[in-house]
């Protein structure tokens, strides 16, 4: 069974300020940001999010899920549980792809924003949607306002962008869903 280790917050928010500031022309200051402030500017992705890096690691996470997310490689390190043989004493070339590997992460706010949008859809495949979850699940006790812009593809679009729609970008659920992510 699939755990996670969540979460440790590598970064400060008045890092995140400060940065800004220094993008308009302001001087750094002692403070951290209102959760207002945090919010404008996670919707807006402007660069200083690349600095807010949260750490965590799933533990049992199927193979085949883990590349998955592998995948994701923008602002993003992964650090998986080798299969090597020399390492393990078990030969890889029979081990199933359902085999259980740990798998930790390194990610600036940019990238779980994006890895949101692909992993939440409903064409992603449920096993891995499921190891998101249990991510976002830690993540909105840590930082709320970030979790508050990690939604699937349609909602950060407003539409859907699929080739074969699921059809829920068409609900008055979706509609609800898309009010609450726009608000600030």
């Amino acid at each position: 069974m699939i755990q996670i280790n969540v979460l440790e917050i590598l970064t400060r928010w008045s890092s995140v300020l400060n940065s800004a500031r220094t993008t308009v022309g302001k001087e750094a200051i002692e403070k951290d940001p209102t959760t207002n402030w945090k919010k404008k500017i996670l919707l807006a992705e402007h660069s200083p999010i690349r600095l807010l890096f949260i750490r965590w690691k799933w533990k049992n996470i199927k193979s085949w899920v883990s590349v998955h997310f592998v995948r994701h490689k923008i602002g993003i390190e992964h650090f998986v549980r080798t299969q090597r043989v020399d390492r393990t004493g078990e030969d890889r070339d029979h081990a199933p792809q359902d085999s259980p590997v740990d798998h930790e992460c390194i990610a600036n706010a940019q990238a779980i924003i994006n890895i949101s949008r692909k992993r939440l859809c409903t064409s992603a495949s449920p096993e891995t949607r499921e190891a998101w979850k249990l991510f976002l699940k830690d993540l909105k006790t840590l930082e709320p306002e970030l979790y508050s812009v990690c939604v699937c593809e349609c909602l950060y679009r407003g539409f859907c962008p699929q080739l074969s729609s699921c059809g829920y970008s068409k609900t008055k659920d979706f509609e609800d869903k898309l009010k609450d992510y726009r608000k600030v």
